[in-house]
């Protein structure tokens, strides 16, 4: 909810009003008037002004330089239109709970703003203009938190219901098979030409005959590696699947443990000599051992269901109707249809 009061703000701070015709935000050879009803939710008015706002500010965002995808513009369309509709409606449900906002915590906003926007010029001449705007959006942005906390606040589960999550979900706490490796790394500047790549390789593949006739891979790591494990005797520690480069990875997995790589690796910083010094299977964790992080996800999806029901019986109740004839199909179903009640 906090997106809309960056809408606010971002209105307030640069235009003064918005034009009596807009760009459609998704299709840009396309204008629309500002005032045209874009929804109503509960016999309350939003325009397509109000909805290319939300659409533009929710965009910037979310996606670099504030363009969509292609193929994302249908999906956000319909995000920020939920969005719009669900603050409505959650607005009237605080009412009707009698939710009242924190003046203290809004006074102590407004003076942030002060000191955020004190050399904004646009800010300076018009605060008092724009202070009951302001005011009221941080009030509804508080009442709108309050509203989520309460419903999020689910009973805390006891053990029995713990003990059955985790039984349920053993994905989640089971630990990943690890690797326990070593590496020389004799470094090339990925700049160079093809020759010192070469004649590094060619220096490693010197060195894996020295390892293959006995030396210690610890001491050459400290005398010859060039990577931050040197000092430890190239000594990775033990790493979770996917903390390497593929191409390391796929090494590792080909020897046992103890045996070095017989032929030298590029990766990125160099040439790499590996060792697999062992190997770990993944490990379904007690559940004396995960029963906080099973708790503590157990209420967050439990939270996450609780407010999405809430908003699904708020939009059960209400009568909403949304304008979405210059919506772009979704994808995924194949619809794109205008849609008159939701």
């Amino acid at each position: 909810m906090r997106f809309l009061l960056k809408i606010f703000l971002l209105v307030l701070l640069s235009s003064p009003a918005l034009a009596e015709l807009i760009t459609d935000p998704a299709n840009p050879a396309r204008k629309i008037e500002s005032t045209q009803t874009f929804a109503t939710v509960n016999g309350q008015v939003l325009t397509w002004g109000d909805y290319a706002v939300a659409f533009s500010t929710a965009a910037r965002n979310k996606f670099y330089h504030g363009k969509p995808p292609e193929g994302e513009v249908a999906k956000l369309q319909r995000e920020v239109a939920d969005r719009m509709v669900n603050r409505i409606l959650l607005l009237e449900e605080v009412k009707r709970r009698g939710i009242k906002p924190d003046q203290a915590a809004i006074t102590k906003q407004i003076e942030q703003y002060d000191k955020q926007y004190a050399g904004n010029e646009r800010w300076t001449q018009n605060r008092e203009k724009m202070l009951p705007g302001l005011k009221e959006q941080l009030e509804q942005q508080d009442l709108l938190q309050q509203i989520e906390k309460k419903v999020r606040d689910v009973k805390p589960p006891d053990d029995a219901a713990l003990q059955a999550y985790y039984k349920a979900h053993p994905e989640l706490f089971t630990e990943p098979k690890k690797t326990k490796a070593s590496v020389i790394l004799l470094s090339v500047d990925p700049s160079t030409g093809e020759a010192a790549w070469k004649a590094a390789e060619e220096e490693a593949k010197k060195i894996i005959k020295q390892l293959e006739g006995g030396a210690d891979f610890a001491e050459l790591a400290r005398i010859r590696s060039s990577d931050r494990t040197a000092e430890k005797g190239g000594d990775m520690g033990w790493l979770h699947k996917g903390s390497l480069p593929t191409p390391v990875e796929a090494v590792l997995e080909k020897l046992k443990p103890g045996q070095v790589n017989p032929e030298p690796v590029r990766v990125l910083e160099g040439i790499a000599i590996l060792r697999l010094d062992g190997t770990a299977p993944e490990e379904l964790k007690s559940f004396g051992e995960v029963k906080e992080r099973a708790r503590a996800l157990w209420l967050r999806e439990k939270a996450d269901e609780a407010w999405k029901s809430h908003l699904a019986q708020l939009r059960k109740k209400a009568k909403v109707e949304i304008d979405e004839s210059q919506f772009l199909p979704l994808a995924a179903s194949g619809t794109g249809e205008k849609t008159q009640a939701r």
